[in-house]
């Protein structure tokens, strides 16, 4: 089956946390037989920022982000058996999600894929204008990157035929333990672009310990934060490209994971920085948000903090063994249950089944769901 899946980049991680989450899922669906062709607008010098050349199990159309590109490349939605517009692409989402779902043919499977789901239900809940709704019934599903239950709940609400978390995961081939690097040494690492729905959380989850800590080093990566005071025990180095995450994650004692604030309301919201930590075997230290322990087990496979002072309360107490152990734990599990190859699965069975009901309602003599109000 061909997939036409408009998105904000794969080849690049720059300003798009989402990036290793699709060439996890994408990489996975090649696998399994799927033509993809991923549409990425020039955008936010993402091109200049590059992590990766195009891949050999995905075609990427890269397109000017102009109105008259965009619509030449929703007009390429016709082509394809299966049509993904995903969130956050950053210009002209609208415009794209309209567009797309009515190039796409009668017979192909619609899906919303949500890498921001509790913004965007935020956002659904404040704007009754907003194009989403009106596509919402059309669709085939919401496919989300987290949000468990009360995403899935509040979709349905709003309309949704279905919806279904697919969470990010590890791709062992990418992330995993190597050497460390002494650029990337101190106590506790946190990589993370800076976001205004991200900063409070820092704040209290990081520098704050960081303050608490005086003692202990700390390092920040990530764009934007060149001009956020920072204690004079953090050290800053900027953007990290995904080839340098091994050893970003590997070198220090620990690295901290902080939610955003609508991912942390919901919880069921892993960051794909949580499985690229495991995967490297890191010791993560975690804020606390609702369903961890779905993913990694606390106190043992994960270090869980309700603020800052808990963050550095468990940085001083941590010793190089304990860390390692917790690392060691964690990479087993993630493994075990959370890689790109079960996600891949996840989402083939969840694209064949729904191909397979299109068809019995079309033989049935009925349209198929995915046509309904579709001109």
């Amino acid at each position: 089956m061909k997939i036409a899946f408009y998105g904000s980049s794969l080849v690049s991680s720059y300003w798009n946390g989402a990036a290793t989450y699709y060439r996890g899922i994408i990489r996975e669906l090649a696998r399994r037989g799927y033509d993809v062709t991923f549409y990425e607008p020039d955008a936010y010098e993402r091109q200049a920022h590059r992590d990766i050349d195009p891949p050999d199990w995905c075609r990427v159309v890269v397109y000017p982000a102009t109105v008259e590109h965009m619509k030449r490349v929703v007009a390429r939605a016709g082509e394809a058996d299966i049509v993904v517009k995903a969130s956050g692409v950053g210009v002209f989402d609208d415009e794209l999600l309209e567009g797309v779902m009515r190039a796409a043919r009668p017979d192909a499977i619609r899906i919303f894929w949500d890498v921001d789901a509790a913004a965007t239900v935020a956002e659904l809940r404040s704007d009754p204008d907003h194009p989403l709704h009106a596509e919402l019934p059309q669709l085939n599903a919401v496919l989300t990157y987290g949000g468990g239950p009360p995403i899935v709940t509040a979709y349905r609400v709003l309309g949704a035929r279905d919806c279904r978390p697919i969470y990010n995961a590890l791709d062992p081939d990418t992330h995993h333990p190597v050497q460390p690097d002494a650029k990337f040494s101190c106590d506790l690492a946190f990589l993370a672009n800076r976001l205004p729905d991200r900063e409070r959380r820092v704040e209290d989850f990081f520098l704050s310990a960081a303050e608490q800590l005086p003692e202990g080093s700390f390092l920040l990566g990530g764009a934007g934060w060149e001009d956020k005071p920072k204690p004079a025990n953090v050290r800053y180095i900027g953007h990290v490209p995904t080839r340098d995450h091994n050893a970003f994650n590997c070198t220090p004692l620990a690295v901290l994971n902080v939610a955003r604030d609508s991912m942390a309301s919901i919880g069921y919201s892993p960051a794909t920085r949580v499985f690229e930590a495991a995967g490297a075997a890191a010791c993560i230290v975690t804020d606390a948000w609702d369903g961890v322990e779905l993913f990694l087990q606390p106190g043992r496979e994960i270090l869980v903090a309700r603020d800052g002072k808990d963050v550095a309360a468990l940085v001083r107490e941590l010793t190089p063994g304990r860390a390692t152990e917790i690392g060691r734990r964690a990479l087993a599990r993630i493994l075990r249950e959370h890689t790109y190859a079960h996600r891949g699965a996840e989402v083939d069975a969840f694209f064949r089944k729904t191909r397979e009901a299109g068809r019995v309602m079309t033989s049935a003599g009925s349209k198929p769901a995915i046509a309904e109000g579709v001109s």
